[in-house]
C-alpha cells in the first residue's frame, strides 16, 4: 500500500495547492484531501517540505515521460518541434490546479534553491528538446535564438491561462506557438548540416 497512498498523498498535495493558490498549506491540508491521518502523511514524507518537493518531482516525472512517448511518435524534427509544444499544452499540464501549483513553485524558488533547482532542469529540458531539433534545421545562431524565444512563449502562454479574466485554450495556445516557430522558419537559412526529413536522435532520454 506505500506506493499507492504515497501517490494519493502527492495528488492530493497537488490538488489542495492549486486550490490555495500557494504553498501555505499544511500537512492536515492534505492529508485530509487524502484521506488518511497526518500522522500517516508524516510517516511516508516526514515533513510537508519533503512532500511538496516529491510533488514538483511528480510533475516533471509525467512531463517527461508525456515528452519522451510524444518525441518517439514523431518522425520528422519539425514533427518533434510540434509535438514539444502539444505535450507542454497537454490536457493534464493546462489542468487549473496543475497551474497553480506550478506557479506556486516559481514563487517559492525564489527563497527555496532546490525548488529553483528542479525548475531549472525543466527549463534546460524545454530548451534542449527544442534546439536538438532546431539545429537539423538551422544554423546554430538562429537555432538557439528561435529556442530561447519558443520556449518563453510557451511559458508566457502558460502563465496566461492562469489569468482567469483572460485565458488562452489549449488549442490557441499551440496555434500561437506554431504560428511563431513556422513565421521563423520561414525566414530563416537552413542549416549547412541540414538532413532530409529522417528520424533525429534527441536529448530528452539523456537528461536527469
Amino acid at each position: 500500500m506505500e506506493p499507492v497512498r504515497r501517490k494519493a498523498l502527492v495528488d492530493a498535495a497537488l490538488r489542495v495547492i492549486g486550490d490555495h493558490g500557494s504553498l501555505a498549506v499544511t500537512m492536515s491540508d492534505i492529508a485530509r484531501q487524502a484521506g488518511v491521518s497526518p500522522a500517516l502523511a508524516h510517516h511516508y514524507f516526514g515533513s510537508k517540505e519533503q512532500l511538496l518537493i516529491e510533488t514538483i518531482r511528480s510533475l516533471l516525472r509525467q512531463l517527461r515521460s508525456d515528452t519522451v512517448a510524444a518525441l518517439k511518435a514523431a518522425r520528422t524534427p519539425r514533427a518533434r518541434l510540434s509535438a514539444v509544444i502539444r505535450v507542454s499544452f497537454h490536457a493534464d499540464q493546462f489542468a487549473p490546479e496543475t497551474i497553480a501549483a506550478w506557479l506556486a513553485f516559481y514563487a517559492e524558488a525564489q527563497r527555496s534553491e532546490e525548488t529553483r533547482r528542479f525548475l531549472v532542469i525543466y527549463a534546460r529540458r524545454l530548451r534542449s528538446n527544442l534546439l536538438a531539433n532546431l539545429k537539423v534545421l538551422l544554423p546554430d545562431d538562429a537555432a538557439e535564438r528561435i529556442a530561447e524565444g519558443a520556449a518563453a512563449m510557451i511559458d508566457g502562454l502558460y502563465i496566461r491561462q492562469s489569468l482567469k479574466s483572460a485565458p488562452i485554450g489549449i488549442e490557441a495556445s499551440i496555434a500561437l506557438t506554431e504560428d511563431y516557430l513556422n513565421a521563423l522558419l520561414a525566414t530563416a537559412s537552413p542549416s549547412p548540416r541540414r538532413e532530409k526529413e529522417r528520424p533525429h536522435r534527441t536529448t530528452q532520454g539523456q537528461m536527469t
